[in-house]
């Protein structure tokens, strides 16, 4: 058991890992201008998180959360990203060869629009108290990148390569270690989680989305074979893998700073993801 928990953990971890590298990597050379851009076009950008949140990969996520740490991204952006996730519940839905593989579509674009319009809705009302002072000054949105990037005269090893390698071996081993914790615990309540979904339909979309906060891919691969075995419903899924967004809260707990809002944002993604779930569901019946 131990074995498989901890070979699970790596490799996922690795993922994350793989892909918060690459972000950072990018970032080191495109992060003053990728600012200025997302601040001038603030009002588009949760549709470019919404869209990029749908790609089947867990480090999105995380990346994300990483990105917002640094100032590169709104919070609507953030929780458009978190709200379009789907870690590895799309390639398993597809994968099923069967009618639930249609779900697929319905599913990605519920995720989309729904991203895309609290992300909207989030910033436009953050930015009601500080759209003065982030938004509309240019050049304090240039000093602000200024500080979140290195000096001139380092080297261009130090900081495209360096940097980016040294902030992700700390995160990987921060989401390992997160994952180690959760895969043991998901070993354990699996069997249970799934038997009082069955035997609970009405109550499948709040505890599904439960679930979906457990930071691990376990719980959107529960989720997931839950409804392709017709456990569930749509909207259980639907709700489940909507705030399923991995380790991204993990990654903003773990800045001390961020913790308060942290779970402002998680309590919203909550919040938005039941009640999309019991929408979706009452439409489609239980």
């Amino acid at each position: 058991m131990f074995l498989e928990v901890f070979l699970d953990a790596l490799i996922d971890s690795l993922k994350i890992a793989a892909v918060v590298f690459i972000l950072n990597l990018i970032m080191s050379f495109f992060e003053v201008k990728l600012a200025k851009i997302l601040n001038k076009n603030h009002r588009l950008s949760p549709i470019f998180g919404s869209l990029c949140g749908v790609i089947p990969e867990c480090g999105i996520s995380v990346g994300a959360s990483d990105l917002y740490i640094k100032n590169n991204i709104s919070v609507g952006t953030l929780v458009a990203i978190y709200l379009s996730c789907s870690d590895e519940a799309l390639p398993l839905i597809i994968g099923s060869f069967d009618k639930t593989a249609l779900y697929a579509i319905p599913l990605v674009l519920i995720k989309i629009c729904v991203g895309i319009l609290a992300g909207i809705i989030i910033d436009l009302i953050i930015r009601k108290r500080v759209n003065k002072i982030e938004y509309d000054d240019e050049e304090k949105v240039t000093d602000f990148c200024s500080t979140h990037v290195h000096s001139h005269h380092e080297s261009k090893l130090d900081k495209h390569l360096l940097h980016p390698l040294l902030h992700t071996l700390k995160l990987f081993l921060y989401v390992f270690v997160i994952n180690m914790i959760f895969g043991v615990l998901a070993y354990y309540f699996e069997d249970n989680i799934r038997d009082f979904l069955i035997s609970n339909k009405y109550l499948s979309p709040l505890v599904s989305t439960i679930i979906g906060l457990i930071p691990n891919c376990a719980s959107s691969v529960l989720i997931t074979e839950l409804f392709t075995t017709g456990n569930i419903c749509f909207g259980a899924l639907v709700s489940g893998l909507m705030v399923n967004a991995g380790l991204g809260f993990m990654v903003l707990f773990k800045n001390k700073k961020k913790v308060k809002t942290g779970l402002l944002i998680m309590l919203t993604c909550f919040m938005i993801s039941v009640i999309t779930g019991y929408v979706v569901a009452l439409i489609c019946g239980f």
